[in-house]
């Protein structure tokens, strides 16, 4: 059996990412190390394989690399790349079915089906529940705003709320990390715009 070469194909996602344009305030490389880095905890926490965090991990470095041709559907275009490219890193026909499917999991709004793309989808919305969520926030409203889609801060909030109220983790150790930091998003805000 070919063993895989993770590590020659984070090389090559990472590259694709450091190309994308520098506008993309959210969707760049550090937002993909983010993912990786939550994957990587979500799969341990959840007993995941070394086998099949393999594979989630590489998910994870492709999941946006379709930013490189259009942000409009760019999971389609990031599980294309990751399909024609890995088949030279050693990964076979049933793995990268696998990581496609992972990486179309995270389409908005999520449905995943499997628990490997359970996982993939809460480590993607991880921020949600983080102390980082409000600058993450204002990062990837700059960013909508470079791509026609303009909102002042306090639109934002508005369309954030529900956004938030929505969203579902998946996981037990997703619900159990974050859910009380988002609930409290959610408070802080509807807090701030009862002021405004």
């Amino acid at each position: 059996m070919k063993k895989h070469n993770y590590i020659g194909a984070k090389k090559d996602a990472f590259r694709r990412l450091k190309e994308l344009p520098k506008d993309l305030y959210y969707h760049n490389l550090d937002h993909t190390k983010d993912v990786l880095e939550a994957v990587e905890s979500l799969a341990y926490l959840e007993g995941v394989s070394d086998n099949l965090s393999l594979l989630l991990k590489t998910a994870a470095v492709y999941h946006d690399t379709g930013y490189s041709i259009a942000p409009k559907e760019h999971e389609k275009s990031s599980a294309r790349i990751a399909k024609s490219i890995l088949p030279t890193y050693g990964y076979n026909a049933k793995e990268i079915d696998r990581i496609y499917g992972m990486i179309m999991a995270t389409q908005m709004p999520q449905k995943p089906r499997t628990k490997l793309q359970k996982i993939i989808c809460d480590a993607d919305l991880d921020n949600l529940g983080r102390d980082d969520f409000y600058l993450r926030g204002e990062l990837l409203r700059l960013e909508l705003a470079r791509q026609g889609i303009k909102m002042s801060p306090k639109e934002w909030f508005e369309y954030s709320v529900p956004f938030l109220e929505n969203h579902n983790y998946f996981t037990d150790s997703a619900k159990r990390l974050r859910q009380k930091g988002k609930e409290q998003h959610i408070k802080e805000i509807k807090d701030l715009l009862k002021i405004k």
